[in-house]
């Protein structure tokens, strides 16, 4: 008997570490009232975003967090801000193409992606600003509206990934320099909230 509880403790244990690899993120996001949004956060955006056009707002719920989400254009980029349950800022990304990562960075991105995938295609690329202990959430907002390359600085693809036969979607997040950081296997967008 004790040789069986061995092995299952050994193969919970394999599970667990094997799951730490690449997380499954479900996620979803839907769009909410302005009045919805956290009061705190919504401040902050009245403050400071205000020649934003277009704010839409999201909550977005996944398995392990509830973040508020305001997405806008402002000078012809494509933002996203994103918000704790209380408020606070976390991180801001910006929609990039390609083109905008260094080629240093793109080329440590590209040799990952090629050894970790048989195909691969990169379906975005967002350049994420986040919150760091060193600076506050005023300083982030204003190397994100500059589009500063700065060292805290990360880049996170969603890539659709073939390995051996299989298909999935990834959300994966690189560091300034192109090194991997972590990724995490998205799943489908939920379309319960469609009516037939």
């Amino acid at each position: 008997m004790n040789k069986y509880r061995f092995l299952l403790l050994g193969v919970i244990v394999l599970l667990q570490f094997s799951a730490g690899f690449c997380q499954v993120k479900v996620e979803r996001e839907h769009r909410i009232k302005k009045n919805q949004f956290p009061e705190t956060a919504h401040d902050f955006i009245k403050e400071k975003l205000k020649d934003a056009k277009n704010i839409r707002f999201y909550k977005e719920t996944d398995t392990t967090k509830i973040t508020y989400e305001a997405k806008f254009k402002k000078d012809r980029l494509h933002y996203s801000v994103e918000f704790d349950e209380s408020g606070k800022l976390e991180d801001i990304e910006i929609l990039i193409k390609e083109v905008d990562v260094p080629e240093d960075s793109w080329s440590n991105i590209t040799k990952f992606l090629e050894e970790k995938f048989d195909k691969h295609k990169i379906r975005k690329i967002q350049q994420q600003y986040p919150i760091t202990s060193a600076e506050t959430a005023e300083t982030t907002l204003n190397n994100a509206f500059q589009n500063l390359l700065i060292p805290s600085l990360n880049y996170e693809l969603m890539v659709r990934g073939k390995t051996k036969g299989n298909h999935a979607d990834f959300e994966i997040l690189f560091g300034a320099e192109g090194g991997f950081i972590k990724m995490r296997e998205s799943l489908p967008a939920n379309y319960d909230h469609v009516l037939y």
